[in-house]
């Protein structure tokens, strides 16, 4: 019987992290100039992630849109209507849009970062706003949504979660997914997107629309929200809620010490189409025009709260 022989293995040479990322082909992002990290949020067929950036030397957010998982529709239409409308946008109250990747399989996304949370993070928080703060933040809301419709912009999907707050807590409107330009001369709408317990009645009747005014409803809803602490409607039925946005805006008993003005602000908003508040009438009434220390009242406010 033939002795059997053992040859001997030869030590593999382990390679340096250095020398792995010298060999590995950078990412296409990476090629921008990005440094990926975590992931903050994410949809059924996207994801946002942070990444440092070198040209803007900041943090920056990512959302990263799977052409696979992504119906064949919004890759189509709302996905590029979304990059074309935020492309030439440029407030203090919108996120800033930095630019567009596309490659086979995924479209990138690239915005400023807004590092405090969403309205709606606040309100769970807080409970509900002091009319002061409400009025603050309210303002700057009502200055972005006036920007976008003089740009013949509507946006179609206001909500809590929809306004972020940068790091100076400054309050900054995102997500134009369901964006349309060319909204001058104003222009019906037959798309009805956005969130149910923010959408206008006309939107719940499956009724062609007037989005600015629609925008202005959900607005109302927003304010009402901040200084109450929970949405004015219902949506876990279509049709109840169909029911209560056709009747007058109720307040609860816990309301007891909001002032009048503000309801009647809410009441002009969350109204009928044909006497719905409109961007000028809602910038002259009397409870946003309110003159009182409330920017020392906000700083109070975070200091206790600290």
């Amino acid at each position: 019987m033939a002795e059997s022989r053992v040859l001997p293995v030869e030590p593999v040479a382990q390679k340096t992290d250095q020398q792995s990322t010298l060999e590995r082909k950078p990412t296409v992002l990476e090629e921008h100039g990005y440094q990926i990290g975590g992931q903050i949020g994410h949809g059924s067929y996207a994801k946002v992630k942070l990444a440092f950036s070198k040209d803007h030397n900041a943090v920056v957010a990512i959302k990263i849109i799977s052409k696979f998982r992504t119906p064949k529709d919004y890759l189509k239409n709302f996905l590029p209507r979304e990059i074309d409308v935020v492309r030439g946008l440029q407030h203090p109250n919108l996120i800033r849009f930095y630019q567009s990747i596309e490659t086979t399989h995924r479209v990138f996304i690239i915005m400023e970062y807004a590092e405090n949370g969403s309205l709606l993070d606040l309100i769970r928080t807080e409970k509900k706003l002091t009319e002061p703060r409400a009025r603050l933040l309210f303002r700057q809301i009502v200055a972005v949504i006036e920007y976008i419709h003089e740009k013949g912009i509507v946006h179609r999907d206001i909500k809590c979660e929809n306004l972020l707050f940068d790091k100076k807590n400054v309050l900054k409107l995102i997500d134009f997914g369901f964006a349309r330009g060319d909204m001058h001369p104003p222009k019906m709408s037959e798309t009805y997107c956005g969130s149910y317990a923010y959408a206008s009645p006309e939107i719940l009747k499956g009724i062609p629309y007037q989005p600015q005014f629609s925008d202005i409803w959900a607005i109302g809803v927003v304010l009402y929200a901040m200084v109450i602490g929970k949405l004015p409607f219902d949506d876990s039925s279509v049709r109840y809620l169909l029911k209560q946005v056709q009747q007058k805006v109720s307040f609860p008993l816990s309301a007891a010490e909001l002032s009048d003005d503000v309801k009647i602000l809410i009441q002009k908003i969350l109204a009928p189409l044909k006497i719905r508040a409109g961007i000028d009438e809602i910038k002259a009434d009397p409870w946003f025009l309110k003159e009182e220390a409330d920017e020392t009242t906000v700083e109070e406010e975070k200091a206790t709260a600290a």
